[in-house]
């Protein structure tokens, strides 16, 4: 699961970027409104996590302006209010939860975990063939046995089911399962994919990940063998 954080006090930014870091979420770090706002409308997070005192754009304007261009990522705002009256403006501006400063970690990660649950996703489960995930338990099966995953290979694995019979660049995978200021040039990618292609080939013979040379990688339709 990837998320954005938009937050410009720098403690409060890496202590939260760390502890979800270590609950494995993928993290881009904005640390103004615009920053902020521009990433948030490449439409690429499953959740962001936004502060009200911003600098160049403040949370409410972004949280506005998003739901104004139909971006219906949850959205957790951050804020020092503790009035009702500015609880109350940013829902009306379209946040999903509101969580008042200081908060524990552990309060802050159950309102994430409990956003990505109701997130609007049509599929609980994500099947291709016999091969089943579920997203939000981070579960792997082929042929209803649990495949064991680390999280980057999970995350992998996720994001080419998602897009499933489409070849997908190394760059979109970085975008997706790294953060944006990943170097590009770098083949960790290659060495997650041998990695996940070695797991699965525990539970299948069949070749799930295909190589197009060039382009990227290509999740194809796993069947059963007789």
């Amino acid at each position: 699961m990837k998320i954005l954080l938009v937050e410009d006090e720098k403690g409060v930014a890496n202590f939260i970027k760390k502890g979800l870091a270590e609950e494995n979420y993928s993290i881009d770090l904005a640390i103004d409104g615009e920053e902020g706002f521009h990433l948030a409308i490449s439409g690429l997070y499953d959740l962001i996590i936004l502060d009200v005192g911003l600098p160049k754009m403040d949370g409410f304007e972004i949280c506005e302006k998003l739901r104004e261009q139909a971006i219906q990522t949850p959205l957790l705002m951050l804020t020092a209010k503790i009035e009702v009256k500015d609880k109350v403006r940013g829902l009306d501006a379209g946040a999903d939860d509101y969580l008042t400063k200081p908060f524990s970690f552990e309060e802050l990660l159950a309102r994430v975990r409990a956003l990505l649950r109701r997130k609007k996703d049509p599929m609980l489960e994500l099947k291709v063939g016999v091969l089943r995930l579920e997203p939000h338990a981070r579960r792997v099966f082929i042929e209803d046995k649990e495949v064991f995953l680390r999280p980057k290979e999970y995350a992998i694995l996720e994001f080419l089911t998602r897009n499933r019979g489409q070849v997908v660049s190394r760059t979109r995978i970085i975008e997706n399962v790294w953060d944006y200021n990943f170097d590009t040039g770098t083949n960790l990618v290659d060495a997650h994919i041998k990695t996940l292609r070695k797991e699965l080939s525990n539970y299948s013979s069949a070749k799930i990940i295909r190589t197009i040379r060039g382009m990227g990688y290509l999740l194809e339709e796993i069947e059963v063998e007789n």
